[in-house]
């Protein structure tokens, strides 16, 4: 099923050993790790090289900052790093949240298919909330115009063979603030 994988990217950018500047790496302090995962939830920097950009906000070699980012990884801390796309200011107004209710014993693959459309960006299960919310499978399509959104959607639904499956449409009328998770007090980083 596809998630924001399609928004992921590798955490590699470390230049050797020595890191960028040349310094020999040392264990970075924990208050140099603190600081750096405050720069992090922030957000990469842009800049061609992020995280040399990083290390040295964070008063580390690069290479520190690789070493951190990867043990954060294999440690859980970080599951991803993804783009937080304003979507909005691009000048996709039509986001509709389309539910599904699907037979437990075809979600996965009703998913599958879904997560492999085009116009769809997100596809993901969650537990139904009975009585009230039936649903079990949630994408996500985006558009510039509602009408737009929708002849995708019935598209699908064609194409699919989906038009059996009870599901709602549900546009959203405000973006709301989009971040990802915060570690670090502000003001800290």
């Amino acid at each position: 099923m596809k998630t924001t994988n399609d928004l992921e990217f590798a955490a590699t950018g470390a230049t050797g050993a020595t890191g960028a500047t040349g310094a020999t790496c040392h264990a970075p302090s924990a208050e140099a790790e603190r600081r750096l995962r405050g720069l992090l939830e922030q957000g990469l920097p842009l800049d061609q090289r992020p995280w040399r950009t990083l290390a040295e906000q964070a008063g580390m070699a690069e290479d520190q900052v690789m070493t951190c980012v990867r043990r954060w990884q294999a440690d859980g801390m970080i599951k991803r790093l993804g783009l937080v796309v304003k979507h909005r200011r691009l000048g996709i107004q039509a986001n509709a949240m389309v539910v599904w209710n699907v037979p437990d014993e075809r979600v996965a693959e009703v998913g599958r298919r879904l997560a492999r459309e085009t116009a769809v960006t997100l596809c993901y299960r969650r537990p139904r909330r009975l009585p009230d919310w039936p649903y079990n499978l949630f994408c996500m399509i985006h558009g510039a115009r509602r009408e737009r959104v929708e002849a995708e959607l019935a598209d699908i639904v064609e194409r699919l063979g989906l038009g059996g499956l009870e599901h709602r449409v549900l546009f959203s009328t405000h973006a709301y603030r989009q971040c990802g998770g915060r570690y670090v007090r502000e003001g800290e980083a």
